[in-house]
C-alpha cells in the first residue's frame, strides 16, 4: 500500500515506525508510540498475521467460487454448534444495559461529545466513520486514553470549551476489519495488520486503567465474513489477556454482522468468541454493500434497486434482522439494531420533524422485534432512541428473555434479493455518484465520517454507492425509462453532478478540495473492469 517514506523511526526489534506525526507534539508520539506498545504489536503481528492472511485468501477463493455459480448457505460442518445447548458469557459489567450506542470517529470533540451524549454505549471507530491518516490514528489512540483517564479536553476554533462530564457512555473501540494494512508500521519487512494495530495498542496502553474504573476492553468487530476469522480474533483476545495478565474473558467483543457471508455463521461467530462475547449488531449499511459485492456478477437476480429504497422491512433484510435477534437471544447474546444516520437541521424544523418520525419508526420496529438497543449516528437522536428502548424495556436492562422460537429463516430467505420491490431510476443513479464524490472529497482531506443531505455518511454508504453502479453496468441493468447503465452514461451524469456540486460549494472550495480526485477515485472503483474489493485499499495510497 503506497510508500513507506515516511518511516522515519527504528522501535524494537525488527520494528520500523513513523515517528513524524503531523500536528501532535514529539511527546505525544513517543507516549503512544512507546517501544513496549509496538512490541507487544509486534508480537501480535507475528503470532497471527499468516493467519489473518490465510483467511483473506480463503475470502478471495469463496468469491471466486460464488462469480462461478456457488450460493451461500448453513455450513454442513458446523450443524452441531448450531443445535448444540450451549450461551456466551454474562454480560461484562457496563454492557447490560445497550438500548442506545453513538458511534463516531476519535477526534478529541466527538469523544467528548459521545460520552457524555446520554447513550449508554459510545463505539469509538477506527475504521467506517476514520480515515487511517496516521495522525487520525494517533491522535485518536491519545484521546482515548485520556478519555479514559478524565483529562481529555478540547477548545473550538470559536473558542468554546468542551469537557467531559460525571456519567459517561461505556467505551467501545472498533479496529479496523482484517482487510486493512497499517503502512506506517512495519514488523519484519511488512505491513502490520491495521485490526492488529489498532486493537493491540488500545489494549497494551489501557487495559488495566480500564479494568481499575469497573469496566474493561471492549470492542466492535467489523467486516468478519465466517466464524474462523471469529476464531482468530478469540485466539488474540486470549493471547493478549496473557501477556497483560487479566483475568480470561475481560475483554469482550460485540461482531458486526455487516457481510453476507457472516449471516449464515451467526450462531458459529457466537460460539468462537462466547468467552469473549457481547453479542451481534445489524450493520445493515455494510451488509447492503456486502449483499451487493458478493452476487456482483451473477446478474438481474441479484440487483437492488435505488439505495434510499432499500428499507429494512424488504424480504432479505428482514429475513437477516429476525434471525439475528433469534440468534443472539437462544444463546444469551446481545442484539444490537442498525444505525440511524438523520441528523438534525438546524434551519429546517419540517426536514426533523419527518426525519424524526422515520427514525422513531425504524427503532419502534427494532424494539418490538427483541433487539436490546440500536445504534445512531448524532446525540440529537440519544433522547429518541432511549425513549423508545424505555417503553420496550421498562425496568430491565435487555430484552434477553425474548427467545423468539417463532422465527425460523432459510438460506432461500437470506437470499431474497430479487424480491426486493423499487426501480432503478436516473435520480437513484445521479444520488449515488453525487454522494460518492462528495464523501470520497472529504475523506481524501482526512474525515471519514460527513454530513451530505442530513446524513452521516461513512465509508459503509459510499461503498453502496459506487458498487450498485458497478453491478447495474455489469448486469447491463435499465433505468426505469428503458435507458442502459453503462459506463458512458455513468461519465456523462458524474461530469453534470460534479458541475453541480462546484455551482453548490462555489468555485473557491471546488478548486481548493479534492473534487477532481475524488472524481478519480470513483471511476476507479465504480467503472474499473474488476471489482475493486474495498474502496478504502486505492484510497489509502492518496492520503498521508
Amino acid at each position: 500500500m503506497g510508500d513507506n517514506s515516511g518511516l522515519d523511526g527504528v522501535g524494537p526489534d525488527g520494528v520500523e515506525v513513523a515517528r513524524e506525526v503531523r500536528g501532535l507534539s514529539k511527546a505525544d508520539t513517543v507516549q503512544v508510540l512507546s517501544d513496549e506498545a509496538l512490541a507487544f504489536v509486534a508480537g501480535l503481528q507475528r503470532g497471527f498475521g499468516r493467519r489473518r492472511d490465510e483467511l483473506l485468501d480463503r475470502r478471495r477463493a469463496r468469491q471466486r467460487a460464488i462469480a462461478a455459480g456457488a450460493s451461500l448457505d448453513f455450513p454442513a460442518g458446523t450443524v452441531d454448534v448450531r443445535r448444540g445447548d450451549w450461551t456466551v458469557a454474562p454480560p461484562a459489567p457496563g454492557l447490560a444495559d445497550r438500548r442506545c450506542e453513538i458511534t463516531g470517529p476519535t477526534d478529541a470533540k466527538m469523544v467528548i461529545n459521545a460520552l457524555n451524549s446520554g447513550a449508554r454505549v459510545f463505539m469509538a471507530d477506527f475504521e467506517d466513520a476514520n480515515v487511517p491518516t496516521w495522525s487520525n490514528m494517533i491522535a485518536g489512540q491519545r484521546n482515548l486514553t485520556a478519555a479514559i483517564a478524565r483529562t481529555l479536553t478540547f477548545t473550538g476554533p470559536d473558542g468554546r470549551g468542551y469537557v467531559l462530564g460525571e456519567r459517561l457512555a461505556t467505551l467501545v473501540v472498533r479496529p479496523r476489519g482484517w482487510h486493512l494494512p497499517e503502512r506506517h508500521v512495519l514488523v519484519d519487512g511488512q505491513p502490520v495488520s491495521g485490526a492488529l494495530f489498532d486493537f493491540g495498542l488500545y489494549a497494551f496502553r489501557n487495559a488495566h486503567a480500564l479494568v481499575a474504573a469497573g469496566a474493561g476492553p471492549y470492542f466492535y468487530l467489523p467486516k468478519i465474513e465466517s466464524h474462523l476469522e471469529a476464531r482468530l480474533w478469540n485466539d488474540v483476545f486470549t493471547a493478549t489477556e496473557d501477556a497483560l495478565g487479566l483475568s480470561h474473558g475481560t475483554i469482550r467483543a460485540t461482531v458486526l454482522i455487516e457481510t453476507l457471508p457472516a449471516a449464515f455463521e451467526m450462531a458459529e461467530i457466537l460460539y468462537e468468541l462466547r468467552e469473549h462475547s457481547a453479542g451481534l449488531n445489524a450493520g445493515r449499511w455494510d451488509y447492503m454493500f456486502s449483499t451487493i459485492k458478493t452476487y456482483r456478477s451473477r446478474g438481474a437476480d441479484f440487483l437492488l434497486p435505488d439505495r434510499a429504497t432499500v428499507t429494512m422491512t424488504v424480504p432479505f433484510l428482514r429475513a437477516y434482522t429476525e434471525l439475528l435477534v433469534a440468534t443472539c437471544h437462544r444463546r444469551g447474546a446481545h442484539a444490537i439494531g442498525g444505525m440511524a444516520a438523520f441528523i438534525p437541521s438546524r434551519r429546517d424544523p419540517q426536514v426533523n420533524t419527518r426525519a424524526l418520525a422515520k427514525v422513531r419508526e425504524d427503532k419502534e420496529r427494532e424494539s418490538r422485534d427483541g433487539f436490546d438497543g440500536s445504534w445512531v449516528a448524532h446525540p440529537d437522536l440519544v433522547p429518541v432512541c432511549t425513549e423508545v428502548f424505555d417503553a420496550a424495556l421498562g425496568e430491565h436492562p435487555n430484552q434477553l428473555d425474548r427467545q423468539r422460537d417463532d422465527v425460523t429463516v432459510s438460506a432461500r430467505q437470506l437470499l431474497a434479493i430479487r424480491d426486493t420491490p423499487g426501480s432503478i431510476t436516473e435520480a437513484g443513479l445521479r444520488s449515488n455518484i453525487s454522494v460518492a464524490i462528495r464523501y470520497l472529497e472529504s475523506w481524501l482531506r482526512g474525515t471519514g465520517a460527513v454530513g451530505i443531505d442530513n446524513l452521516m455518511e461513512d465509508a459503509a454508504t459510499a461503498e453502496i454507492s459506487r458498487s450498485q453502479i458497478w453491478q447495474w453496468i455489469a448486469a447491463r441493468a435499465r433505468l426505469d425509462d428503458g435507458r442502459v447503465v453503462t459506463a458512458e452514461l455513468v461519465r456523462a451524469v458524474q461530469a453534470q453532478e460534479l458541475d453541480a456540486i462546484r455551482a453548490a460549494v462555489g468555485a473557491q472550495v471546488f478548486d481548493g478540495g479534492r473534487f477532481k480526485d475524488a472524481a478519480v477515485l470513483f471511476e476507479q472503483v465504480a467503472l474499473a473492469e474488476e471489482f475493486v474489493d474495498f474502496l478504502t485499499l486505492p484510497a489509502y495510497d492518496l492520503v498521508e
